[in-house]
């Protein structure tokens, strides 16, 4: 798109690709957006835009529509309110990393002191960066100290015991939501794979809650070196609790597809009569047959679903459906990168054809050179030059 880029716009750029590809609209199942308002705006989003095409192609078509749960992790990330900590290491690491200086002067004195790794920089862009400069700063804290007050800009919070404990419950419970998302990343997952994560994810906070509420601070290292006194525990506890509201509310559309993903998971411990009426004889087959109860317990659920025989047609639909459904937006991220880092500004020889072909091989999930065919097709171009 080399023009405005309003929902519409997207809108008829995207249907473009897709109708030369030759889709079939009637069985389209989801569509997985950043959250920009001008692809999920209620009157004329693309999303909008794009169920009305599937409903006139298939009126019966269940569109569902996922705002990317890496997104939607990190907005909950940000629903953590403890500015009054993330402000003072913003500041005290951009004084040490943003000037030349200062930043070899403290490299030296960690040095000095056999330590050999400083801070990184803090990008917002950047979602894990926010816990990889939390951890630094909590462990060099005294070192940090020591520097700043060398410098002339003491920070007082570094003296407060109440702020390093608040800065010891950020440490741990950012890097308990970096882990998860590291968790979520990747090609080759299902959307049931997400929703498991964040499934358990919620579990563990309401784990922690119940445990930080009884003064046990079990799965929160740094912040159980230190000593705290019951409010604060209640506080940190109450804390959680405005997580787990953000989560709750970003993930509802999980929730309605629970049972759908349920019996994706396990259809051969899944009561027939849980499902809808038209699955239920095929699904009690299903469950009697020894032999696909062998092959789902030996093969991976996509493996087996894709090998089902011609017998369980509905099932198969209905498995198909939740294996193309896309919880993320992982792979059109990726492929952006690709672009950013191959189109740059020193490339101004790069068309749009050449980008094309750089892209198309870039993002081959399995792409490997047939160097026999290559060697023998040389061979024989050099000996038909001989001759």
């Amino acid at each position: 798109m080399t023009d405005t880029t309003t929902a519409n716009d997207v809108f008829v750029s995207l249907v473009g690709a897709l109708d030369n590809l030759e889709v079939d609209w009637s069985r389209a199942v989801s569509v997985a957006t950043d959250g920009a308002p001008s692809m999920v705006g209620r009157k004329a989003g693309v999303v909008v835009k794009l169920r009305e095409k599937v409903r006139e192609a298939n009126p019966d078509q269940v569109f569902w529509n996922f705002h990317c749960i890496l997104h939607q992790e990190a907005l909950c990330c940000k629903s953590l309110k403890m500015e009054h900590v993330m402000s003072v290491v913003i500041a005290t690491v951009n004084f040490i990393r943003a000037r030349g200086l200062n930043h070899r002067q403290f490299d030296a004195f960690l040095f000095e002191n056999y330590i050999y790794q400083g801070l990184p920089y803090h990008t917002d862009v950047r979602w894990l960066s926010r816990g990889a400069v939390l951890k630094r700063f909590y462990k060099l804290r005294k070192e940090i100290d020591e520097f700043m007050q060398a410098k002339g800009k003491p920070v007082e919070e570094l003296d407060d015991p109440e702020w390093i404990r608040d800065l010891a419950f950020l440490v741990d419970i950012t890097e308990h939501l970096n882990v998860l998302n590291v968790t979520m990343q990747g090609r080759n997952k299902l959307v049931t794979e997400y929703y498991d994560s964040v499934r358990a994810f919620q579990n563990k906070l309401a784990l922690w809650k119940a445990q930080l509420s009884q003064r046990n601070a079990a799965h929160f290292p740094c912040l159980k070196s230190l000593s705290v006194n019951h409010q604060s525990m209640v506080k940190y506890a109450s804390l959680l609790s405005g997580i787990m509201h953000e989560f709750d509310s970003r993930f509802t559309v999980f929730t309605e597809l629970e049972k759908d993903f349920a019996l994706f998971r396990s259809p051969f411990t899944t009561d027939a009569s849980e499902v809808p009426e038209g699955m239920q004889m095929e699904l009690i087959d299903l469950q009697c047959c020894a032999r696909l109860k062998d092959a789902y317990a030996s093969t991976g659920i996509e493996s087996f679903y894709q090998s089902l025989p011609p017998e369980y047609p509905i099932i198969t639909a209905f498995a198909g459906k939740i294996l193309c459904m896309f919880g993320t937006t992982y792979l059109c991220e990726q492929a952006f990168s690709v672009m950013n880092f191959n189109k740059s500004k020193v490339r101004n020889r790069l068309t749009h054809g050449h980008l094309n072909d750089v892209m198309k091989i870039a993002t081959a999930q399995s792409l490997s050179p047939n160097v026999d065919k290559l060697v023998k097709t040389k061979r024989l171009l050099a000996s038909t030059c001989k001759m």
